[in-house]
């Protein structure tokens, strides 16, 4: 692999995480003059509440935190955040609690009975912050009755093997769920609420980040057995998850607070990071470093493998025409692919993005492409995502690694190990969905 165009890539991917930083994210929205607290545009005096708490869950939550404790120190009387193992960070006021992702455990169960716990025990005179970022879903399982956690996390699997995107999993979550969908702002009513948000989802749209646990929710149960039908899902997931769909569709179970609902009445919800403002800040490092570049787009979706071999195809067209922009070229873009699994491989989206890539670049001199989670951790694996060059497929196969083989059975992960295409990060403590970036050198 050209050197100076993975150096580059790699300082590229490291500036759209430098930019998603949380704390940093929370301190642009957040600030303190004295007793007076502003948030984005509003403004509370901080001597009119008796009580200040800290809740939230997601991936970066904990770094959310931080920046929260930074802001309010000991005004904050006492907080829980529920993260992703290995995702935790030092603070002085706020709990950290450890649990699993993307399939929820009964650590997440409990974490999400403590956080609704202190949500309703706070009263009209008191504030609730809460930050809630990439995760929060599957971080606070709170399964109603007469689902079990076992069957959520069985219809949680079904879900994410799929081929689902976020929004087609969180309206199913959301329904089956005492927490998610606004409910965590019925249960902190009559308190003052603030909800910062670091937005994992296309559109930054509020009542899916986290499922939107403290926004009116537009889905309704019968959104929900819709989206379980489409992917062939209702004869497979478990009973009692059809059951509470077709209660609440008949009108026996409650829905979810929609907009108008007095839970909303004294809640703030505001959106202080995204992928757009990860990909801008890619963009001005590669023009730094002397590349044309192009954003391609941060509302993109659908199967990684189209989506990949669209990027790889742009590629193709730079080198043969120099349209849509003459080398060196960067083609930025981000968004949320998803996988449907076919094999039984190990993988996660971005590195299955790039294998597909891979393939379709096959040949191509100073060519590069990379695909990475902000997040540090893609699919079930320690790896971001991966690396690859015109010359990655020839190079697998001089070692007995036959890329299209590896694709079928979605098992990137053990295509790239043996020659060196991951990137290992660890946890960001951030989570802004996917940066994809594809170099063309200078000819």
């Amino acid at each position: 692999m050209p050197q100076p165009l993975r150096k580059h890539a790699m300082a590229i991917f490291r500036a759209s995480l430098e930019a998603a930083d949380p704390v940093q994210a929370v301190l642009r929205f957040m600030r303190r003059d004295g007793e007076v607290l502003h948030v984005g545009k509003r403004r509370y005096d901080l001597s009119r509440f008796a009580n200040v708490y800290v809740l939230g869950a997601g991936k970066a939550s904990a770094a959310m935190a931080q920046g929260v404790e930074r802001v309010l120190g000991r005004r904050i009387r006492d907080g829980l955040v529920n993260v992703k193992y290995g995702h935790g960070a030092p603070l002085r006021r706020v709990r950290v609690h450890e649990c699993s992702h993307p399939v929820p455990d009964e650590a997440g169960v409990e974490g999400a009975r403590q956080i609704a716990a202190m949500a309703s025990a706070a009263g009209a005179g008191d504030l609730v912050v809460c930050v809630i970022s990439g995760g929060a879903s599957a971080l606070t399982p709170s399964p109603v009755p007469p689902i079990t956690l076992v069957e959520k996390q069985a219809t949680t699997r079904l879900l994410l093997e799929c081929g689902a995107n976020i929004h087609e999993i969180n309206t199913v979550r959301k329904h089956i769920s005492g927490f998610k969908g606004g409910q965590l702002a019925r249960l902190a009513a009559p308190a003052t609420l603030v909800v910062l948000m670091l937005s994992d989802v296309i559109g930054d749209s509020m009542d899916v980040i986290g499922s939107g646990p403290a926004v009116p929710d537009h889905s309704t149960f019968a959104d929900a057995a819709a989206i379980l039908r489409k992917f062939t899902l209702w004869d497979r997931i478990p009973a009692s998850v059809c059951t509470r769909i077709e209660q609440g569709m008949a009108g026996a179970v409650e829905e979810t607070p929609k907009e108008g609902d007095p839970a909303f009445a004294r809640a703030q919800n505001l959106v202080v990071g995204s992928n757009q403002l990860a990909v801008d800040a890619a963009a001005a490092k590669a023009k730094e470093l002397g590349y044309r570049v192009l954003k391609l787009s941060t509302f993109i979706e659908g199967e990684t493998r189209d989506v990949a071999g669209v990027h790889a195809a742009i590629a193709r067209q730079i080198h043969a025409t120099g349209e849509p922009l003459r080398p060196p070229a960067c083609i930025l873009s981000g968004g949320e692919t998803t996988v449907a699994i076919r094999g039984g491989g190990l993988g996660g989206r971005n590195q299955e993005f790039a294998l597909a890539a891979a393939t379709g670049i096959e040949g191509l001199p100073r060519t590069l492409v990379l695909s990475g989670g902000t997040d540090g951790s893609d699919g079930p694996t320690d790896a971001a995502g991966a690396i690859v060059d015109g010359g990655t497929v020839e190079l697998a196969r001089k070692a007995g690694l036959d890329a299209r083989d590896f694709l079928a059975r979605n098992d990137s992960y053990h295509f790239f190990d043996p020659i060196g295409g991951l990137i290992r990060t660890g946890p960001t403590r951030t989570n802004v969905m996917d940066v994809r970036i594809v170099l063309v050198g200078a000819r």
